[in-house]
């Protein structure tokens, strides 16, 4: 089955996005930065969201953790997002202003989640993922679909996951072609594993 090339995630950093424009372009989904840490909030995330519904794309939403307690970080997290949001994700990779979260608080966020609702989140994470875990496994973040950061041509999966769901193969600089989005610009560009069908039953089966 091929894979589906229709999803971004996007922040702040993105700017002011079109995402009527960005649907028209090929894109179905998007996930956007809720939260950070234990307060912090992406400002533009009420705004995408609201765009998105008017323009009937998928919606998501990521949160990207910090070292600190993974179960306050989590409820900042759903007390942004709802608990219906749509997609709910955990952005596990090395925090550059301060500690990285742990495997043990990323254990207690996605817990949490899945306590409030119903659902384990996906789990975003690359090489950092890889240096936590090495050969080993880890039974708990192992019930989250998994969604790779990597930027060559061949995905390559941590053995905790018997594959990947999502894989994010450009942060429109790196990685393979296309780049960029219409309305978005250079962005974080996200393959599918599987076709649009298929993700479209995903995202229902994680939402509902």
């Amino acid at each position: 089955m091929p894979n589906f090339n229709g999803v971004i995630d996007i922040s702040h950093h993105n700017g002011n996005v079109n995402l009527t424009t960005a649907k028209a372009d090929g894109i179905v989904g998007v996930i956007q930065k809720a939260t950070q840490g234990q307060r912090g909030a992406d400002p533009t995330y009420a705004r995408n969201r609201g765009r998105a519904a008017t323009a009937g794309l998928l919606w998501g939403a990521y949160h990207f953790g910090t070292g600190s307690d993974g179960v306050r970080q989590a409820e900042n997290f759903l007390g942004v997002v709802g608990n219906r949001a749509g997609l709910l994700v955990l952005d596990l990779e090395p925090n550059p202003t301060g500690p990285s979260m742990s495997l043990e608080e990323a254990r207690a966020f996605v817990t949490h989640v899945r306590e409030k609702t119903g659902h384990f989140p996906g789990l975003y994470s690359g090489h950092y993922i890889k240096q936590l875990l090495g050969t080993n496994s880890d039974p708990i973040l192992a019930k989250c679909w998994f969604w790779l950061a990597q930027y060559g041509p061949t995905p390559v999966v941590p053995p905790n996951w018997p594959t990947w769901t999502m894989w994010q193969y450009t942060d429109g600089a790196f990685g393979p072609e296309p780049h960029s989005v219409r309305g978005i610009g250079r962005s974080d560009r996200d393959m599918f594993n599987g076709d649009e069908t298929k993700l479209r039953g995903f995202w229902a089966s994680e939402t509902s």
